[in-house]
């Protein structure tokens, strides 16, 4: 009789609703193996039992083939006693207990084969909106708490039809435990409704709903269903606003190439210019719209398809898309219900004779407040904004908007893999996903909280080795917004069953994060450290590479508040994780921000500022902003003579003019400058139209094309300045920004715009570089950590990393957060966990 061995494999990380367990019942099966396989709050608990090479066999084909959603973060591999009379492998019922490692997964966009489920004539499915395998669809959105089972997810109210049980008891079958699966007959349900208030084309104000209309008053049937896409598709034609309920809330749409809806969305939700993002039925629409090389167009059909940054083709939408940049955000339908929707208008353009339908796909939200959940209160919310809402009854039981991503620019060797995000916003797809922490610290890690900062807020909650940053929550400027916040807090505690034993939160005293934090610590007795914003920053990127030991790290933003209680934003800062210490090395040089927050929305105000700092009279300026003012651009308008006098005073003064070492405020003045953007509507617009002219330049493809010994050598081609100088003050080194100004001012009527954008920016990236190499010289530092949100500047995110390597230094750049805001949550987690290892005492205590 051949000698049986039975082992125990316990499955952590990403394994539960992503088919693992009917992946290993059949490689098991396949094995003629027995024993058994269940959820456990720990993971995936396995025991297979058989020849000893069979089972070893097992555990390789374990880790080669795993499923496409999942993801292994721990295998751990038991010998057990053989029991006897053993003959079948079953999976058994799930169990939770505490001291879990289970990762949730992400919300996954449709799969092919669901496609194909709901356009076959015949099919159970077809057409029908809410189809799912174990390869696709809601899982985080949809989740209360683990394990991973229907009754845990607000699928529960939706008892099986006898089919669809038959295709989840079944373990060869694709729904075999898809814990979202449902047909029509027994799955959630679609129905329109009609505002009755908001007349077409016309306005309300946001508070002149009523509390809400009910649904329907019985349960539609199938025809209802299509007859509630077709009237929403027919709706979206005849140039009206539909307020649909998406996968983690509720998205507005209408449609892109008609000029008019695009205007009176802008109209009804207040956004004048900020991008908007586009859905598009298939590939070959999208490339009809972009110039796609490879890379993009992996990314797009990736299974998370976030909304991709894209190169725009030059008249195939109304300007008023994107009316700041050539670059447009473009997504593939990622749910059954949008597949839906867009068949009925691709079925109606196609009979019209009409180019492929395109639709704007914007969050559904007043400006400035968290994306809609549920059915009653987007009625109530968006009353003066939709003019019917495509609603269902599967409960969304958290907010998660799309993902926002471009492509990483390429390395210096030219290698990329394929479909690499560079993320604006980590949403959708992405989240829970987490990132693991620097592997010499171990995996049994305390709990702590990184509380996040202001402005694109998230926060960050540790469980052992590993970090769950949150979903984009937004801006914590209003009570709304700050519930949200709250609500993300409380479900990932819930969801991970961590309650945590340490926080970190910003310097900053006002704001809601560093309230909720400091609250948190004082009514648990928990352990509480502030860090500097910009050393958040310079600790998230770190983090992300594992990199524990001494490092520098430029950090290039608009705004944080430093140590000094001056506004920081252009830093060279010196860290080790390890000890844990850091220090302030070097900076742009301070300039002032005439009338404060004022000067962020009223950029000419910077410039005026500089101006005067560099010895330059304001009608140098003011004749610049005449002439922008009179293309119509509402944002080029000139400021009215009154304001430049008394800014001016205020200036020389040194009344309300705070100081700041600001990067991204630099590219504020300069695009203020440059007669490019005088007022901003939105963040970052400024900077982005600086950008957007930099990149018209033909100077960009050259620099592409050079090798290391030319990136180090002086261009005089594409220099405004000899180098940038570089003096040392107060301990500090600094960097000349004022005088790169005064420079690009110089220079205003002699070259182009675009390309004095583009000069900008390689001298700006030259000097942040001789920045780095001065200081790694006395450190003996070689590692340069990049990160701040002027990295979402695709042409200095690809630029510096370049200048660095060539100079002999190792740049790390961001990869699993966003180099923003969007990202200081993770370092502030790391830093929590590298206090509480080096022992250091609270600000509690």
């Amino acid at each position: 009789m051949t000698q049986h061995k039975r082992t125990a494999l316990l499955a952590a990380g990403q394994v539960q609703g992503v088919g693992f367990r009917p992946f290993i019942y059949r490689l098991a099966v396949e094995g003629g193996l027995s024993g058994s396989v269940g959820n456990t709050s720990d993971g995936v608990r396995i025991e297979v039992q058989g020849p000893p090479e069979q089972v070893d066999a097992f555990a390789v084909r374990l880790r080669r083939e795993l499923p496409p959603l999942a993801r292994l973060t721990r295998l751990e591999v038991t010998d057990l006693p053989t029991v006897d009379g053993e003959t079948e492998f079953v999976i058994v019922a799930s169990h939770g207990h505490a001291g879990h490692s289970v990762l949730v997964s992400p919300d996954v966009g449709i799969c092919e084969d669901c496609l194909r489920d709901m356009h076959t004539p015949g099919n159970p499915r077809f057409g029908y909106a809410f189809t799912n395998c174990t390869n696709c669809g809601p899982r985080y959105t949809i989740t209360r708490s683990i394990p991973y089972d229907r009754a845990t997810t607000s699928m529960a109210c939706f008892p099986f039809c006898p089919r669809c049980e038959a295709e989840y008891r079944d373990p060869l079958d694709r729904r075999f435990h898809a814990q979202p699966v449902a047909c029509p007959q027994c799955g959630p349900h679609l129905w329109l409704v009609d505002n009755p208030l908001l007349p077409p084309g016309g306005t309300l104000p946001p508070d002149s709903a009523p509390a809400g209309w009910p649904g329907p008053e019985t349960l539609p049937s199938e025809a209802s269903m299509r007859d509630a896409v077709a009237r929403a598709a027919a709706l979206l034609r005849d140039d009206r606003l539909l307020a649909l309920k998406g996968l983690g809330g509720f998205q507005l749409a209408c449609d892109a190439r008609s000029a008019r809806s695009v205007s009176l969305l802008r109209l009804r939700k207040r956004r004048p210019h900020k991008p908007l993002a586009l859905m598009v039925p298939d590939l070959a629409t999208a490339r009809e719209l972009c110039d796609l090389p490879p890379e993009h167009e992996a990314l797009l059909l990736c299974p998370e398809k976030p909304i991709v940054l894209c190169p725009a083709r030059k008249g195939c939408l109304p300007p008023s898309i994107a009316p700041d940049t050539a670059a447009i955000g473009i997504m593939l339908p990622y749910t059954p219900l949008h597949a839906v929707l867009f068949d009925e208008l691709v079925r109606l353009t196609a009979a019209a004779g009409e180019p492929a339908p395109v639709l704007v796909m914007t969050s559904a939200n007043a400006s400035g407040e968290p994306i809609c959940l549920g059915n009653r209160e987007a009625l109530r919310r968006l009353a003066h904004l939709a003019d019917a809402w495509l609603l269902h009854d599967r409960d969304i039981l958290v907010r998660v908007d799309d993902s926002v991503a471009g492509v990483r620019p390429l390395p210096a060797d030219g290698e990329q893999p394929a479909a690499t995000p560079f993320f604006y916003r980590r949403a959708r797809g992405y989240v829970p996903r987490p990132v693991m922490l620097p592997e010499a610290w171990g995996s049994d890690l305390p709990c702590v909280l990184g509380a996040g900062g202001e402005l694109k807020a998230t926060l960050c909650l540790t469980r052992g080795n590993e970090a769950f940053v949150s979903q984009h929550v937004g801006d914590l400027e209003n009570a709304p917004t700050f519930g949200f916040y709250e609500e993300v807090a409380r479900h990932l505690q819930d969801l991970l069953e961590v309650r945590p034993a340490a926080v970190v939160c910003d310097l900053h005293p006002d704001f809601l994060s560093t309230r909720h934090a400091t609250e948190l610590a004082r009514r648990e007795g928990l352990p509480l450290w502030h860090l500097q914003h910009h050393a958040a920053h310079a600790a998230s990127v770190l983090t992300e590479h594992g990199h524990t030991g001494p490092a520098l790290a430029l950090a290039l933003d608009g705004t944080g508040l430093g140590t000094d209680k001056s506004i920081w934003g252009g830093e060279l800062l010196f860290m080790e994780l390890d000890a844990p210490r850091w220090q302030r090395l070097g900076r742009l040089a301070p300039f002032r921000l005439p009338g404060g927050e004022a000067a962020i929305r009223e950029p000419w105000r910077i410039a005026l500022g500089l101006a005067l700092q560099t010895g330059m009279a304001p009608e140098v300026l003011t004749g610049i902003w005449t002439a922008g003012g009179e293309s119509g651009d509402d944002v080029r308008r000139a400021p009215q003579a009154m304001a430049v006098t008394a800014v001016s005073e205020m200036w020389r003064r040194g009344l309300n003019c705070p100081s700041t070492s600001s990067a991204g405020r630099l590219f504020d003045a300069v695009s203020a400058a440059l007669g490019l953007c005088t007022h901003i509507t939105y963040e970052g617009q400024a900077a982005i139209r600086l950008e957007d002219a930099a990149a018209r330049s033909p100077l960009p493809e050259q620099w592409w094309r050079m090798g290391p010994e030319e990136l180090r050598a002086p261009q005089p081609q594409h220099e405004l300045l000899s180098a940038l100088p570089l003096t040392e003050e107060g301990g500090l080194w600094q960097l000349d920004g004022p005088a790169l100004f005064a420079a690009v001012l110089a220079q205003r009527h002699r070259l182009p715009v675009e390309d004095l954008a583009a000069r900008f920016h390689w001298q700006l990236a030259q000097g942040f570089a001789a920045l780095a190499v001065r200081a790694a010289g006395p450190t003996g530092v070689r590692v340069v950590g990049l990160s701040g949100g002027v990295m979402q500047n695709a042409l200095l995110a690809r630029l510096l990393p370049l200048l660095l390597a060539a100079h002999g230094l190792t740049p790390l750049c961001q990869q699993e957060v966003p180099p923003g805001d969007g990202g200081i949550a993770l370092g502030q987690a790391a830093w929590a966990q590298a206090c509480l290892r080096a022992g250091l005492p609270t600000e509690l205590e």
